[in-house]
């Protein structure tokens, strides 16, 4: 397994492999270690908000995975995010014990408030950290794989499959709001106080998660470049140029689809875990339509198949959004956004990583040639004439 981890990397996934792992070391060192009057100094919000844009960056990475590289288009992938993010909450909120307002050792707040005789049963389990690890990854993975293989069996491709991802998050949205659904309605879940025994709010707490969110992303990078680069790889990029082709070659096309498509949940479903205790809270709003467009933004912005450029474009976008939203700027965020994805689409089709990739490769080969030409020339070696 190394050996294939390895093999499948290039200069510029590594560079992006070390940029990552480096954040992840010296951000949280600085924050630690560093007196707060210094230049170098990272206040803890700033770890906090950046832990997020490393959230969304895996999120973008699981989207890319299935547009880039098997031409998937989900509009649904923030139903898996908020999934996972669900997951977690859930053993946040029995962490918190008899702390809550209402002193209930073993009802959440919410639970309390709207008379909840006991506590549900798919609540059980919760209150313990491993169990809750595995429904981050199960929960998504399972809607991902039943929903993958209804659809793909039924050949539901283009468009159509788009809008069916799109309203299966938004059935999930109208669901999650209602009190009787058993996750806190409108509200969702929040008053967060441990994680493992340790403070969510503590300065210690927050720069370990966000050292685990840079992990988590260098996970799955390396997973995503070990796929994209393997022979499964090569039949996802056939299976997006020409499915049917690919089909009629004698390759099961849904199987391929239904396990990148299941893999992309999952990781989806972990970015959303650690995203949660990272924001201290998770509500329906997270299933929104939107939230998922967004997302798919993000991918264009970076460069569609390229891995590195879809996690780039997220902490680009997200910090645009962050900037622009905190001024006057701040009611037309939505059409600055838009305006964004138009021009991207029109300027940089694709992306950005994209088009410097397609603008470094033909220099970098013409060099190469050049090198060559010289060190023939020196050599003595010239070609042969065609006249002769």
């Amino acid at each position: 397994m190394p050996h294939v981890l390895t093999r499948s990397l290039d200069r510029g996934a590594t560079l992006f492999l070390i940029v990552v792992a480096a954040a992840g070391i010296l951000i949280p060192l600085s924050n630690l270690l560093l007196p707060a009057g210094s230049f170098f100094h990272v206040p803890t919000y700033l770890v906090a908000l950046w832990g997020k844009y490393v959230c969304y960056a895996i999120l973008a990475l699981a989207i890319d995975l299935i547009w880039g590289y098997c031409g998937i288009l989900s509009l649904g992938h923030g139903a898996f995010f908020a999934l996972g993010g669900y997951a977690m909450g859930m053993y946040l909120m029995r962490q918190i014990g008899s702390r809550g307002v209402y002193g209930n050792p073993i009802l959440p707040d919410f639970m309390v408030f709207l008379n909840y005789p006991k506590l549900p049963w798919y609540w059980n389990g919760f209150d313990m950290f491993w169990f809750a690890a595995l429904m981050v990854i199960l929960v998504p993975g399972l809607l991902a794989f039943c929903f993958g293989w209804l659809a793909f069996r039924s050949r539901v491709t283009g468009v159509y499959l788009s809008i069916i991802t799109q309203a299966m998050t938004y059935a999930l949205l109208l669901g999650f709001f209602r009190n009787d659904f058993g996750f806190g309605g409108n509200n969702g879940l929040t008053d967060f106080k441990d994680i493992l025994g340790f403070n969510v709010q503590a300065d210690g707490t927050r720069a370990a998660l966000f050292a685990l969110s840079c992990l988590a992303l260098i996970i799955g990078f390396l997973i995503c470049r070990a796929v994209v680069t393997s022979k499964l790889g090569k039949v996802l990029i056939a299976v997006r140029d020409a499915e049917s082709r690919t089909r009629f070659l004698g390759y099961r096309v849904e199987s391929y689809k239904l396990f990148v498509f299941t893999l992309s949940a999952c990781m989806a479903g972990v970015a959303g875990a650690l995203y949660v205790p990272q924001v201290g809270i998770i509500n329906p709003s997270e299933f929104a339509p939107g939230n998922s467009i967004e997302a798919v933004i993000w991918v264009a912005v970076g460069g569609r198949g390229t891995l590195a450029g879809a996690a780039l474009g997220a902490v680009v976008v997200n910090y645009a959004k962050t900037f622009f939203t905190s001024g006057a700027l701040a009611p037309y965020w939505l059409f600055m956004l838009g305006a964004m994805f138009i021009l991207v689409t029109l300027l940089l089709p694709r992306g950005i990583v994209g088009t410097f990739n397609a603008w470094w490769e033909p220099w970098k080969a013409q060099r190469i040639s050049v090198a060559a030409e010289s060190a023939a020339r020196e050599d003595g070696v010239s070609e042969p004439n065609m006249a002769e």
